[in-house]
């Protein structure tokens, strides 16, 4: 975990590398601005300007930022499995829970028919209507 954190703290530096030494850089238009005699570009890079120094450093943290993107995108897709806290809590109540069934249910007693002849016959206008089976 924390060598994925790192990662991506690298990844931002590397991203704020590159868009500095872009916005740095000169664009095409301003070699026209020099060729008529508006600045001196071989004062401090040498003779060709900064246009190589600067080129060859934005490619440079160009493949470091796409390899380093690679690598945290192949360690985000491998990452170990780990289980939740839910999925702890869930295998604690199965295990405390398991009770085998014929040792739960109470024996069944059918009911005598004496019981079911004593009972009052229901009016039927507070009988509930049946059920229509063609309703459907």
């Amino acid at each position: 975990m924390m060598l994925y954190s790192i990662l991506v703290a690298v990844d931002v530096l590397l991203a704020i590398g590159i868009i500095g030494l872009v916005l740095i850089q000169h664009g095409k238009g301003a070699d026209v601005g020099a060729a008529f005699g508006s600045g001196a570009s071989g004062t401090v890079f040498g003779a060709r300007g900064s246009a190589t120094f600067l080129t060859r450093a934005t490619a440079i943290l160009a493949t470091l930022f796409f390899a380093n993107s690679l690598l945290l995108a192949y360690l985000a897709t491998h990452r170990p499995v780990t289980e939740s806290v839910i999925d702890q809590s869930v295998q604690v109540i199965e295990e405390v829970v398991e009770v085998p069934v014929e040792e739960s249910l109470p024996e069944v007693q059918p009911v005598p028919e004496s019981a079911v002849s004593d009972l009052p016959d229901i009016p039927q206008e507070n009988a509930a209507p049946a059920a229509d089976p063609d309703a459907n």
